[in-house]
């Protein structure tokens, strides 16, 4: 008797609620409907007219005195005025910033206040003897 072939791990993959679909495996990637191609194509379509057209420009003998590339312009406005593009304000970015701006002024307020009280009990009690300082 003859076993059947193994069946392949592409077969057996299930996806489930907690893991996307690799890429490899997901349908959509390589089984496009003629309307998802007709689009790519259309949009190919425009990049190359594009190109074209600003190689036109740019080969030109005399050419503008400046040539306008929309891509570069809105690389150039999102650069500039977007400043924080992924930054979002959320309850644990606040906490972060707080802890990152108060806490080493706590800190250093903690230990400053540790060596002083220190220092004064050592005085009280007769075992610091004070150095003589003209400015503090």
């Amino acid at each position: 008797m003859a076993s059947a072939p193994p069946v392949s791990a592409a077969k057996q993959y299930r996806p489930n609620r907690f893991v996307s679909l690799p890429a490899e495996l997901n349908p959509d990637a390589y089984d496009a409907s003629p309307e998802k191609r007709r689009a790519e194509a259309e949009r190919l379509a425009i990049r190359s007219r594009l190109k074209r057209q600003y190689l036109l420009q740019l080969n030109n003998p005399s050419p503008p005195a400046v040539i306008e590339n929309p891509a570069l312009i809105r690389w150039a406005h999102a650069k500039s005025q977007n400043v924080y593009p992924t930054f979002r304000p959320t309850p644990k970015t606040s906490v972060l910033g707080v802890a990152y701006a108060l806490g080493p002024l706590l800190f250093w307020m903690f230990v400053l206040k540790a060596d002083r009280d220190y220092k004064e009990k050592s005085i009280q009690e007769g075992k610091y003897k004070r150095p003589l300082s003209v400015f503090f």
